[in-house]
């Protein structure tokens, strides 16, 4: 993920919106294809990898021709719609292997189908690349470091080591709770449908109110679902709090950041949340792993309570506005 998010920005300014898609679908499904032709650790290690690769190019692309097609009035909107469209064909996804046999020659075929059918509707529209810049390499680095996004940024690695840590030590935690294979997938649907459903309300009142206001009350309620999962009662209410909290806060961040650089920026900022994003989806589960099989399970949310409290200190230290900008007059 980190090198397809690395590489979908020359891909982009060298080849256009629907031609990167095609190639980093292609990859993709190249991937997955390879992972039933050889089964041993370093073939499934190389082909994960290029599937990877082509995963993150397809996020890159697709997010930053939204973010390019849109303005700071409805980019919220515009990202609420993409990532309901996304969770539901996470939850669709789900539901297909509990119903279809789970054999990996079983399961390959009709994935492969579903992704190199993602092409067709590209094939009937053009998304044209407004911004593009093919005398300059899109930089990364320098989006990282731009002080004015910088909220932006940190919200998208917070974001990554919160829902990280949901989709990989979640089904664990539950599985040490003593439920069942078919319990634990109920409760993950659970989490999941929470975020679709909160993901169009909160982008409008990000829309609405600024992103900034949306910002401090979501990570303040991603605090509060944190902890409420230590109370085993209230696992329902709590599971769909911290759902409909914690899979919005991706979108609102990266709309923050976006509305901070101009417009032939966007996709190099794109870049950088993603890398943000993916820097904090890998730390995040490796740590609270390591704490988890050491200590306690409950060390699974009080970590994600702990890092969101210190990202909420920054949003209520920093204003709306840069507090210096002549900085970056």
């Amino acid at each position: 993920n980190l090198l397809g998010t690395v590489l979908a920005g020359h891909f982009i300014s060298r080849f256009g919106f629907n031609r990167s898609y095609y190639i980093a679908t292609v990859l993709f499904a190249l991937g997955c294809a390879g992972l039933g032709l050889m089964v041993g650790f370093y073939s499934w290690f190389i082909w994960r990898f290029i599937a990877g690769i082509g995963c993150a190019m397809i996020w890159v692309v697709v997010e930053s021709a939204l973010m390019c097609s849109g303005t700071s009035s409805n980019r919220g909107r515009l990202l609420a719609a993409y990532m309901m469209v996304y969770y539901f064909g996470t939850v669709a996804g789900q539901l297909l292997l509990t119903k279809l046999p789970t054999a990996l020659m079983s399961v390959l075929p009709w994935a492969l189908v579903l992704v190199l059918c993602s092409v067709l509707p590209l094939l009937f529209t053009r998304i044209v690349n407004t911004q593009e810049q093919p005398q300059q390499s899109p930089q990364v680095l320098p989006m990282l470091k731009l002080r004015q996004a910088r909220l932006g940024v940190h919200g998208c690695l917070i974001s990554g080591v919160v829902l990280g840590s949901l989709y990989g030590l979640m089904p664990l935690y539950l599985n040490h709770l003593g439920m069942t294979d078919a319990s634990v997938g109920f409760w993950m649907a659970l989490l999941v449908s929470a975020g679709i459903v909160g993901q169009w309300p909160v982008g409008r009142l990000a829309d609405r109110y600024g992103r900034l206001m949306v910002l401090r009350v979501q990570v303040f309620v991603v605090i509060l679902g944190s902890l409420a999962m230590l109370v085993h009662a209230a696992l329902t209410p709590a599971l769909f709090i911290l759902g409909a909290a914690g899979f919005t806060l991706y979108p609102v961040a990266m709309a923050w950041a976006c509305e901070k650089v101009p417009d032939q920026q966007l996709v190099s900022m794109n870049q950088a949340l993603l890398l943000s994003y993916t820097v904090g989806s890998l730390i995040g589960p490796s740590m609270i792993a390591l704490l988890m099989q050491q200590y306690s399970d409950s060390l699974l949310f009080l970590t994600m309570a702990s890092v969101s409290f210190i990202y909420l200190l920054m949003l209520l230290r920093k204003p709306g506005q840069h507090p210096n900008p002549v900085a970056h007059a």
